[in-house]
């Protein structure tokens, strides 16, 4: 029997394999090994790597996949690299509306416990609490005001409903109720009279719906010196809106107007309208604006 020296497929070493086994092999297109290690090295899908963490690069072996950028020898030294490239957010911290303790989390409440207490409060001591903040603000609480608001939903179905139970009269449309500020300003809704008995409040002068250039079918809810100062109460809630919005925020570029916008979150639960509208300075003298230095 004829034999000849050919490489392995593998590691490439010389070996001695009979003629008719390596015309077989040649012409049914198989590899030849000279071993059944290096077979068994051959037909794995493992291939040799080294550690793409730039402390580490160990050498080692794995499988790989079309997408594979990079590559990692442990979970430990992935986490350690994308950590570095991706930080992880800094957690919210927030107000239980129960206890009004400060903790980090994206619930309403600190705790079950606090959770419990708020939704578990009976319809007299809710119509109190109603009652008391109009007394306190003179006007009726908006319902991502009120602490308990799931507690007040389960006792009288929906809001309007504790509204009435309290003794006063909803407004249930957005906007279809008018406001008078404290100015003699009308307001198309209670989150512009807040803003408007700010400015009211600090004498600072201003001008209601006053018509965007180019556009007169859009008007902006304050004008404050050279400022346009927009209160968005229905964004990401209609398609619309978001359009129009968009419009005057356009507008307002082209004709390089300094515009301010504010949102629901810049009036409750919390007052933030000092630190909005922080630009916005009255003298003292004559009662008009000037940039903040």
């Amino acid at each position: 029997m004829n034999y000849r020296f050919i490489c392995c497929s593998y590691c490439k070493e010389p070996f001695s394999r009979s003629v008719g086994q390596i015309n077989e092999t040649n012409r049914f297109g198989w590899r030849q090994f000279c071993s059944k290690e290096c077979q068994s090295s051959g037909k794995s899908r493992k291939k040799n790597l080294q550690c793409s963490n730039p402390r580490c690069r160990r050498n080692f072996k794995r499988k790989i996949f079309k997408n594979t950028i990079e590559t990692y020898c442990s979970r430990s030294c992935a986490a350690s690299v994308n950590n570095s490239k991706f930080p992880k957010k800094r957690a919210i911290i927030k107000k239980c509306l129960n206890c009004n303790e400060y903790f980090k989390t994206n619930q309403k409440y600190c705790s079950l416990t606090c959770k419990h207490k708020a939704q578990s409060l009976n319809k007299e001591y809710i119509v109190k609490e109603i009652k008391s903040f109009f007394k306190k603000t003179g006007r009726i609480p908006l319902k991502r005001e009120f602490y308990s608001y799931s507690a007040a939903r389960n006792h009288f179905t929906n809001w309007s409903n504790a509204i009435k139970a309290a003794g006063f009269e909803p407004n249930t449309v957005t906007f279809a109720k008018k406001w008078i500020a404290n100015d003699g300003h009308e307001c198309d809704s209670l989150s512009e009279k807040i803003i408007d008995d700010w400015l009211y409040a600090r004498a600072v002068e201003h001008k209601r719906s006053v018509v965007y250039p180019s556009n007169h079918k859009l008007t902006v809810d304050f004008l404050i010196g050279d400022y346009w100062v927009e209160f968005f109460g229905l964004y990401k809630q209609h398609k619309r809106y978001d359009r129009l919005r968009k419009e005057k925020l356009k507008i307002a570029k082209a004709n390089k107007i300094a515009l301010i916008g504010i949102y629901p979150k810049d009036l409750f639960p919390i007052n933030k309208l000092d630190k909005v509208l922080a630009r916005i300075q009255p003298t003292h003298s004559t009662g008009k604006l000037h940039p903040e230095s």
